[in-house]
């Protein structure tokens, strides 16, 4: 791949998918949520019940790993060497510091890894 080639680094824009790869939107879109409003990035057709579905077995994965889904989200994106950093959005201390508990666990066994991509491909 180019960034291993050239020993180019990258930065993942939206890591946790507009807030999908936190456990906001698990029972569907929420009143409060970015998605329920008309304005802005994320839109309510975007939070198609297969992202909701999936990131319901991803939560599953990462509860086994004793991280949130968020962290599980960061910590897989850091995982690899390439990935210099990933920029997050907070709006609460809550938030940064559930994002930086990713540091904590960056390593998934094979099993997860495989799990975690046939999920990602479904």
């Amino acid at each position: 791949d180019v960034l291993g080639e050239e020993g180019i680094g990258c930065i993942p824009f939206s890591p946790l998918e507009q807030g999908i790869l936190t456990s906001k939107y698990l029972d569907g879109i929420p009143e409060d949520s970015r998605a329920a409003k008309s304005t802005g990035y994320l839109q309510k057709d975007q939070v198609t019940e297969k992202k909701i579905e999936q990131a319901k077995q991803l939560n599953a994965i990462a509860e086994q790993r004793g991280q949130t889904l968020a962290q599980m989200a960061v910590a897989w994106l850091l995982k690899d060497e390439r990935i210099t950093s990933v920029l997050v959005g907070v709006s609460s201390k809550k938030q940064l510091l559930d994002n930086l508990g990713a540091l904590e666990n960056k390593a998934f066994s094979e099993g997860e890894l495989n799990i975690i991509e046939s999920i990602l491909m479904t």
